[in-house]
Order: C-alpha cells, then structure tokens, then sequence
C-alpha cells in the first residue's frame, strides 16, 4: 500500500492477550497516539536501543589513538597481508 508521499507501507500481525491489547490502548489513548503509532514508536526506541549496544564501539582514548594513527599512517603490507590479498583474489576470480 502506498500513501500519500508515495511510499510503501508494510503490515505486521501481532497476537496477544486481551489484557495486554487493553493496556497498551490506554497507554496510547494517554499519549494522544493510535495503537499502532504508539506501539511501532515504543518498537522502534527498543530496536534504536538494541542496535546502539551491538553496533557502535566505544574505545579508550590510547586505543582510539592507537586505531586512528593505523588509519592515518598505515603500515607497508607484510607478507601475510599480501598473501591474503593473493588468496583473496583467488577466491573470488
């Protein structure tokens, strides 16, 4: 289904209780939201939260200099980086 900007729209099904469905309408009705505007928006802050835990890094300042100075100032290729470029090369020819 498209909308009025054009874009797509996809559908969810979710199954639970009575009891549940009841609770999170009147959360919704608190914030001034429809059901599905409150649930995607709780689901979506859940998600942005898991996802900042298992994709984003933090590192001490001596490993964060560590790994900017390997970007700034690489080193020449040793042997085994050029034989894994080699093999690479291999694998995908």
């Amino acid at each position: 289904m498209l909308d009025r900007q054009g874009l797509k729209h996809e559908r969810m099904h979710l199954r639970l209780d009575a009891a549940s469905k009841r609770k999170l309408e009147q959360a919704a009705a608190y914030t001034h939201k429809s059901l599905s505007e409150f649930v995607l928006s709780k689901a979506l802050a859940a998600a942005e939260e898991v996802l900042e835990k298992h994709e984003q890094y933090i590192l001490a300042e001596a490993d964060w200099e560590a790994f900017y100075q390997a970007l700034e100032n690489p080193p020449q290729p040793n042997e085994a980086l050029r034989e894994g470029f080699r093999w690479h090369k291999q694998q995908h020819s």
